[in-house]
């Protein structure tokens, strides 16, 4: 039996910085949102400016103020997606380790509490769905998997308590 893994406690709010790839439909929804975004910035906000503008007193004009944060927010989405876009496109399939957990790997797990099978496949939280066996790699559960192999054991937090599982078996994207 492998040696178990120490609690995982939380990491904060948002996806993580990946050091593996999203496959290309992530990096082409991603791209369809950040043109998406530019072409509102482009026409639709600077009109919504320009038509709060046109009504007189800036100093008190709400309608203004609104539009300028809205700038603002899409400006700000604009820095981000443009950020993972780049780190998306820098990654490499050939990178992710072939015999241990890691993104797209299916994993099927032992939840040693309940005695229960149960299967995922990793994705990132750009990929998630209403696929019920899809368990985003940035999830609590999906961070503690990461690079474990068959065999170990691993305690995670989570708001619901302590999960205990046991890493049955798992097929990287290289066997899939």
């Amino acid at each position: 039996m492998a040696p178990q893994q120490p609690l995982n406690p939380s990491r904060g709010f948002g996806p993580p910085t990946l050091d593996f790839p999203m496959p290309k439909h992530v990096l082409a929804k991603l791209e369809v949102e950040l043109k998406a975004l530019k072409q509102a910035l482009l026409v639709d906000i600077p009109k919504e400016i320009a038509s709060a503008a046109s009504q007189g007193d800036l100093s008190e004009n709400a309608e203004y103020e609104q539009a300028l944060a809205k700038r603002d927010m899409f400006q700000n989405k604009v820095v981000v997606l443009e950020k993972r876009i780049a780190e998306v496109a820098s990654l490499d399939l050939d990178r992710l380790p072939k015999d241990k957990v890691a993104y797209g790997t299916r994993v099927t797990l032992l939840d040693l509490d309940s005695d229960k099978e149960v299967t995922y496949k990793l994705v990132l939280p750009e990929e998630l769905g209403d696929h019920p066996d899809h368990l985003s790699i940035s999830s609590p559960i999906g961070m503690a998997l990461v690079g474990l192999e068959e065999g170990a054991e691993v305690k995670i937090k989570i708001p619901a308590g302590i999960k205990r599982f046991e890493v049955l078996g798992l097929v990287t994207v290289h066997h899939q």
